[in-house]
Parts: C-alpha cells; structure tokens; sequence
C-alpha cells in the first residue's frame, strides 16, 4: 500500500494520493475581500492546480464537500459552481453552514478525485 503526500508541512498536505484516487485538503480564497462567488471561483481555481498536479482533473470527481459561513450566500457559491463542474459529471456533494477558521473567508471546499486509468 503506497500513500503519497505533496505539498505538505509539518500540520498537513494539500495533496494524498492512495489506492487510484487523489485527496485535496480544504481549499480556502486568497482574495478574502471577493463576495462569495469571487471566493468560491478562487478556491475552485486552486483545486484545478492541486488536480493537475496530482496527475487528475475535475472531470474525475468523486466527492465534494463545501461549507459557507452564511446560506444567504449560497447561490452564488452555487453559480460559481455550476459553471466550473463538469457536465454531466457532478460528483456526490455535502456543502454546509459553518464557522471557517478566519472570519473574511466565506467558503472552503475540499475534494476526492479519481486518477485515471493509465
């Protein structure tokens, strides 16, 4: 059993792979002024490189699982969504109100993708 860590320090990595799948710490906006589309557009940018980088795509999603700070907000992380995620190909998703752990970020999504088959 091989389970393979990448961009890690001493607390986590932003990338493990094991077992032909590929998991993605959550991912948080850099730009914390973006209202909610903006932030979400930011994080589902960064999961496309942690995805490329892990040798994936986000045509290869398995799971997702989103929080937002307020579900006032939630169609427009939905709109950002809905436009990034592949056609016919959503992958199973959680997404939930939650307290983030800094009070400018509005959302944060973690990810499970699948390599593909060589």
């Amino acid at each position: 059993m091989t389970v393979t860590y990448h961009d890690s320090n001493a607390r986590m990595s932003q990338i493990t792979t094991h077992n032909g799948a590929v998991y993605l710490a959550g991912q948080v906006p850099d730009d914390a002024s973006a209202d909610m589309r903006g932030q979400t557009e930011q994080v589902l940018g960064k999961i496309d490189g942690l995805l490329a980088k892990a040798g994936t795509s986000k045509e290869h999603l398995i799971s997702a699982q989103i929080w937002v700070t307020s579900m006032t907000e939630f169609d427009q992380m939905n709109a950002a969504w809905d436009g990034w995620v592949t056609p016919g190909r959503p992958p199973v998703r959680a997404a939930v109100e939650a307290k983030l752990a800094k009070p400018e970020w509005k959302v944060e999504i973690m990810i499970i993708a699948a390599l593909p088959e060589a």
